[in-house]
Formats: C-alpha cells, structure tokens, sequence
C-alpha cells in the first residue's frame, strides 16, 4: 500500500501557485515559545536560541539579548510567581496574555506598559520590566515581525 504524494503547493484552475499567508499571531507565538523555553531551561537554553535563528536567521542575537534581559528583569523585580504554561501548549496562562499586551503597547504609550508590568509583577514601580518590554516589541518590529 503506497501514501500518495501531495505537492506542497497547489495549483489554481489558471495555473497559479497558492500558498497560505503567514499568521498574524506568529511573532507571539515564537516570543512566547522563547519565553517559554527560557523559563524552563534558563536564558542561555539552546533551543530558544535555535528557534530565533531559525525565524530571524544571522540576526538572531539582538532579540535573543532583549528577550534574556526581560526575563532577568522580570525574575529581579517579581513580587510573585508568574505562570507560564508548556512549550508544547498552544493555550496562555494569564500572566503571558499580559506580558503580550505589554508587548504590544506603542512607543508612546509607556504609561500603560508600566502599568501592565506592574500588574503582571504586583510591584509598585517596574519601570526597567517596562522598558524590557519596549524594547524587545521595538526589536521585532525592526526585524519585520511586529508584535502588535
């Protein structure tokens, strides 16, 4: 018994090639899988850092330093224990859908980033959390993957 082959692209009735859009969740998803594998394996996990290399190719570095820099920053500051589910899950646990909408506030907006980096750490003041924030959203909006 033989599997047929499938062609990885399939062709339209006037013969041109279709492909799938990329998702728009996607750089939050790849932030959170790092993230993910970060808090599990520690910031120097070779597998976040091959997952970065693989989207971002040789400049894979600069988000790789911001994101082990936020989450240095979120471990000093943290009054609290903050849950993050498995690598493998495609659900989020409430502390990472804030950590995403700090992500996604605009430059301007450093006010409410503040705030959510104070919700998610309940802290007072987390002021350096925030700016880990903003720039590693700034980081990957340089490298063509927004995460807003």
């Amino acid at each position: 018994m033989s599997v047929p082959f499938t062609r990885p692209l399939s062709r339209d009735r006037d013969g041109a090639s279709s492909y799938e859009a990329p998702r728009l969740d996607a750089p939050r998803q790849l932030f959170l899988k790092v993230a993910r594998f970060m808090a599990i394996g520690g910031i120097n996990d070779a597998r976040a850092a091959a997952l970065l290399l693989g989207c971002f190719g040789r400049n894979y570095r600069r988000p790789l330093i911001l994101i082990r820099a936020l989450v240095l920053e979120i471990a000093r500051v943290s009054e609290r224990r903050i849950q993050l589910a498995p690598p493998c899950s495609i659900r989020m646990t409430r502390d990472e859908a804030l950590m995403l909408r700090a992500l996604g506030r605009e430059e301007w907006q450093i006010e409410r980033g503040h705030a959510d980096a104070c919700e998610l750490l309940a802290t007072s003041s987390a002021l350096g959390a925030a700016t880990c924030f903003q720039a590693v959203s700034a980081c990957f909006s340089d490298l063509g993957a927004p995460l807003r």
